[in-house]
This record gives C-alpha cells, sequence and structure tokens, in this order.
C-alpha cells in the first residue's frame, strides 16, 4: 500500500530517491568487491606466514633442547634472563575504502651478544637467532590477521546495507514510481476526455 499522493512532485521525488539507492548499491557494490579482493591476498599471506612460523618453531625448539642437554636447563634460564625485552615496533594505520586497516612497522635488528660467551655455546645463538625470526613473524601475522578481521567486518556491514536498498529500499522506490506515472497518465486521459466532452457541448 503506498500512502504518496500520486502528484508531479512526488514523481520528480520518488524518482530522485531511486536514482540515489541505486548510485549508493552501485557504490557498495564496487566497494565490497575491493574489499573481498583484498581480503582474499590476505589470506594467502596468512598461510604463508603460519607455514613459516610452523618451520621456524620447529628449528627454534630442536636447537633449545640441544642447548637445554649441552648447557643444562638451570644455565640456560639465566643466560635467557639476561637478554633484555625489546619491543622494536610501532602501529601505524592505512586506510582500505575508508577502513581503519593496521600497519605494523619493525626492523629486523641484527643479534647482538648480550651474554658472555664463557658459558654459553653456539647452540645458544642459534636458538636465541631463532626465536627471534618467529617474533617477528608473529608481528607480520598479527598484522595480517588483525587487517583480515576488520576488513571481513566491513564487508559484512557493506553487504548487509548493499542487501537493504537492493531488496527494499529499491523496489520500493520502482514501485512508488511505477504507482505515481500510472495514476498520473490515468488523470491526464481523463481529463483530456472531460475536455472533450466540454468542447463538444460548447
Amino acid at each position: 500500500m503506498i500512502n504518496t499522493t500520486p502528484t508531479k512532485a512526488n514523481l520528480i521525488k520518488s524518482k530522485s530517491l531511486l536514482n540515489f539507492s541505486e548510485k549508493g548499491y552501485d557504490l557498495l557494490d564496487k566497494k565490497r568487491s575491493v574489499l573481498v579482493k583484498e581480503i582474499m591476498g590476505l589470506i594467502d599471506k596468512v598461510k604463508d606466514v603460519e607455514k613459516r612460523i610452523s618451520i621456524t618453531f620447529e628449528e627454534a625448539y630442536k636447537a633449545l633442547k640441544l642447548v637445554n642437554v649441552t648447557m643444562g636447563v638451570n644455565n640456560v634460564e639465566e643466560t635467557a634472563m639476561s637478554i633484555p625485552k625489546i619491543e622494536e615496533y610501532e602501529i601505524l594505520l592505512k586506510s582500505i575504502m575508508g577502513v581503519e586497516i593496521p600497519t605494523v612497522k619493525f626492523e629486523e635488528k641484527v643479534l647482538k651478544p648480550y651474554y658472555g660467551f664463557f658459558r654459553t655455546n653456539p647452540a645458544m645463538d642459534i636458538a636465541v637467532m631463532k626465536f627471534r625470526e618467529v617474533k617477528y613473524l608473529i608481528y607480520e601475522l598479527s598484522e595480517i590477521e588483525n587487517s583480515v578481521y576488520k576488513l571481513a567486518m566491513e564487508i559484512k556491514k557493506t553487504q548487509k546495507r548493499a542487501n537493504a536498498l537492493e531488496k527494499i529500499q529499491i523496489p520500493k522506490y520502482k514501485h512508488q514510481v511505477k504507482f505515481i506515472s500510472e495514476a498520473l497518465e490515468e488523470k491526464e486521459r481523463e481529463d483530456f476526455f472531460r475536455l472533450k466532452k466540454v468542447k463538444k457541448k460548447m
């Protein structure tokens, strides 16, 4: 049931709203396509980084086992405590179609000798180096996973808005335009016949 009065002003308004809704849907559709393309590329990256983390973790634990055997667990723990915890990264933001995506900026620094060589061996250096590699890969993975989550949420919102336009707003305005157009045409026909009758009487 349409409550709009069939006037030319309302027809112009309805056509304008229909045009606006269709343009809005086209923009949302393009945005959705760009976000989906972006997220698919990131998913491929996630798989690659997860694979590298798995391999590097395995190498790191093998090195750690060797260190524990050759140096003793207590000595390894003491040496590990002497290595300072350094958070060598910063979080930056970049925008993709209006979505704020985090970027973890970090620099892979050369390993410094934080511990003495007297009670350690080369296996300790390998273990420390491998766990540092894991840390940098985790930075990378956290950036990608966070980006995937934010993009997925935006795709969901965009899809919801696009569906509302496609299934509700656009059909509503199309029906409104059709109803007003037909009502105005009918009125014009009636006016035309009425005018003919008046002319005949005259």
